[in-house]
């Protein structure tokens, strides 16, 4: 590996963990990213896809010990039942949209166009919805109904539209419903387990052929790029939105989208 795809994969790692699980889609800074440093072709779509799995293992790190009393507690205690349950739920309609259109939103969608009005949009809504919000009702996980992990879901399947960000669409549909900030922001980091690796697994088998062991170690450095910068901003976003709320992301997607659509957009 030569060093310049060293420091472009480096350089993604760092991106897709720092972003996926704020409120700022990391798709969409990869798209551009990548666009921006001329990281593009098949390599880059498999890397892309590949490197989320690192910031997943971050929640599968921060997060064990709630997911191992989950997992022994399903024949035993019934919050522990509720809690698999409501991700469970909350993930069938990515998992059913996401494999009937997946070709069409890779074909059609993915392009730092759709990113910039996304961006824009999604962060209008982040500001309307922190304003306007109903009071919090549900704390914990294991309070969510049925119907509103079904109701997360589908808000989760709006991040289908690059720019409009899995965790924004999961954490901001969370708190219309009623669910106290914190446990959105948790609820997306446990959601994001199945939905990614779905998509992952599906992503992966759409791009077998262009699957290269060469590449491996390129991949290897974007892995862990994206597993260690995850885990401090899991730890920091926490804390940071139980006093602070996502209003700052929604100013901060608004400037960079607008600074992104002037840049595409401007006369040539």
């Amino acid at each position: 590996m030569n060093e310049h795809v060293f420091f472009q994969a480096l350089f993604l790692g760092i991106v897709e963990g720092v972003t996926e699980f704020l409120p700022v889609s990391s798709t969409g800074h990869l798209i551009v990213a990548g666009d921006l440093i001329g990281f593009t072709g098949p390599l880059a779509s498999v890397f892309e896809v590949v490197i989320q799995l690192g910031a997943i293992l971050a929640i599968c790190v921060l997060y064990a010990r709630k997911l191992l009393g989950v997992a022994f507690g399903l024949g035993s205690d019934p919050a522990a039942r509720r809690f698999a349950l409501a991700v469970i739920i909350a993930f069938l309609p990515a998992a059913v949209l996401g494999f009937l259109l997946h070709d069409f939103i890779k074909d059609k969608l993915f392009s730092p166009e759709v990113v910039a009005v996304s961006l824009v949009l999604g962060g209008v809504a982040i500001l309307l919805i922190e304003r306007w919000k109903p009071a919090p009702r549900i704390a914990e996980i294991e309070d969510l109904k049925p119907l509103t992990a079904l109701q997360i879901g589908f808000f989760q399947c709006l991040a289908m539209i690059p720019g409009v960000s899995r965790s924004g669409a999961t954490i901001l549909g969370a708190l219309t419903l009623g669910v106290e900030r914190k446990t959105a922001a948790e609820f997306s980091f446990f959601l994001a387990i199945p939905t990614m690796l779905g998509a992952t697994a599906l992503d992966l088998w759409k791009a077998r052929h262009d699957l290269n062991p060469d590449d491996a170690s390129v991949i290897a450095v974007g892995f862990i790029a994206a597993f260690i910068s995850a885990i401090f901003v899991v730890r920091w976003l926490v804390g940071f939105v139980s006093h602070h709320g996502f209003g700052v992301f929604g100013w901060y997607r608004i400037v960079f989208g607008l600074a992104l659509a002037a840049y595409l957009f401007q006369p040539v």
